[in-house]
């Protein structure tokens, strides 16, 4: 007997760090994994300045700006508003968002760019990796014209035939450059995060 398909999303299915986004007001599960990042490598500290790209629903903003605090300012970027306020926001396709955009509604240049896009999935494993890809790339662009040295630098990477491309350009800009897939992330899913410190210099390029 053939077995029927649920035709059921895995990624709609709850589970614990769902339960906790929920018990703890986060609109998303995905906070937990910059949580973890953020455990891991100190990416954001008080005072800073940050910008947060694909920040609807507010999950990472939120977190971001708890993390900075109220001496720091985070910018939220997505095409549609998020579901907090955390910060100034530019609602708008982070492709038509410019470095002196982001300069001007931070009051000045951030310290990290933090980027968790990706675009609505197809099906189609290839073509969402590409277009995936190049969202992480403008990411990676916005990051390397804005960051200071030692600035830090965090994207979401669909993983294909592009990835291991685009994680060597991230080398080339940054000291430090780890490949992270965090507990929260989901066993089905093929992403995972570049967390890049240590923002070269001109010279050393």
């Amino acid at each position: 007997m053939r077995r029927k398909r649920t035709g059921k999303n895995p990624y709609q299915r709850a589970d614990r760090f769902t339960r906790q986004a929920k018990e703890e007001g986060f609109a998303a599960r995905s906070v937990y994994k910059l949580q973890e990042i953020q455990r891991r490598f100190r990416v954001l500290a008080p005072g800073m300045r940050a910008v947060d790209l694909g920040c609807a629903p507010g999950s990472w903003w939120r977190y971001a700006a708890q993390c900075v605090g109220r001496g720091g300012s985070v910018l939220g970027v997505d095409i549609a508003e998020p579901e907090v306020s955390c910060g100034p926001l530019l609602v708008r396709s982070v492709l038509d968002v410019a470095p002196d955009d982001v300069v001007d509604a931070l009051e000045g240049a951030p310290d990290v760019v933090l980027s968790d896009m990706a675009p609505r999935t197809t099906g189609d494993p290839f073509g969402d990796h590409v277009r995936q890809i190049e969202l992480a790339r403008k990411a990676l662009e916005l990051a390397v014209a804005l960051l200071p040295e030692g600035g830090a630098f965090v994207a979401k990477v669909f993983d294909g035939e592009e990835a291991q491309d685009f994680v060597s350009d991230v080398r080339r800009q940054f000291g430090k450059v780890k490949r992270v897939k965090p507990e929260a992330t989901r066993k089905v899913s093929r992403e995972f995060f570049v967390v890049a410190q240590e923002r070269r210099g001109t010279e050393e390029q």
